[in-house]
């Protein structure tokens, strides 16, 4: 009777540790699996790219949107701010101090193809697609005069972009826009305030881009933190032309880029 009882003890026991191992087996994959979720989600989260905003004129920004939508202002503030650094040549580097705000340095320029364009050309370019980039500066870079890294002042001389007009950004796809820029290349000798005044009225193409992946660290040079400011507004001209109609916006070009319709001059209407 004994022995009934003590198996029947046995039995019960081995049955209730049967049973919590089971338990605690099925604890243990539903912790992995809720790991591996986990994990999954995280990734995703990491790979996703952030959300833009809307972005005001004074910087502001208001609500998240499509990652391919821009505010008009800050597409014609983004056109303005890059064509007017790549095309005011002064002979000095951008300032990085107080000190070299009432004392520049004189600007050496950055070669391109046996050709110098200016430091403030050179960085303004990073705003610019990279297929597209390295042709235009060159063009940039045969337009600069030798004389823009001159020091001596009777023989130096400077460049200034003034921009008459910029069009509305015009859609043309998603996420790419059309900016008509009405402006003037003036070029001045500093010994005698001659000028040199040429039209400079293009088409820009504009597109978003991503989300600059690679935050600066402390030890970046002042070069790379220029650089890095010229894609924080998350858009890059792509191509640019020769903008046909002056006093109208929406005129189109032939297979060999000559405008077709064009109207005089004199009926532009600033």
């Amino acid at each position: 009777m004994v022995n009934i009882l003590k198996k029947k003890h046995e039995k019960r026991i081995g049955s209730v540790l049967t049973t919590f191992a089971i338990a605690t087996f099925s604890l243990q994959i539903l912790v992995l699996l809720l790991f591996i979720i986990q994990g999954l989600n995280i990734r995703q989260l990491s790979l996703r790219k952030p959300p833009n905003f809307v972005q005001m004129v004074d910087g502001q920004t208001v609500g998240a949107i499509d990652d391919l939508e821009r505010d008009p202002e800050t597409i014609l503030r983004f056109v303005s701010k890059t064509m007017v650094a790549m095309f005011n040549w002064s002979g000095k580097l951008p300032p990085q101090s107080i000190e070299e705000v009432a004392k520049p340095k004189p600007d050496k320029g950055i070669q391109v193809r046996n050709r110098n364009v200016t430091t403030s050309t050179w960085i303004a370019s990073f705003a610019i697609s990279e297929d597209f980039r390295q042709g235009f500066l060159s063009a940039i870079a045969d337009l600069t005069p030798p004389e823009v890294f001159n020091n001596n002042p009777s023989q130096s001389i400077t460049a200034q972009l003034i921009i008459k007009r910029l069009y509305p950004p015009e859609k043309i796809a998603p996420g790419k826009w059309r900016v008509g820029m009405v402006a003037d290349l003036i070029q001045t000798k500093r010994s005698d305030n001659r000028r040199r005044v040429t039209s400079f009225n293009k088409d820009l193409l504009v597109r978003a881009i991503d989300y600059y992946p690679y935050p600066l660290s402390e030890n970046s040079t002042d070069l790379q933190k220029a650089i890095y400011n010229t894609r924080t507004d998350k858009l890059e001209i792509y191509e640019i032309r020769n903008l046909c109609l002056l006093d109208e916006y929406g005129n189109q070009q032939d297979k060999t880029g000559q405008c077709l319709n064009r109207r005089p001059r004199s009926s532009f209407l600033r």
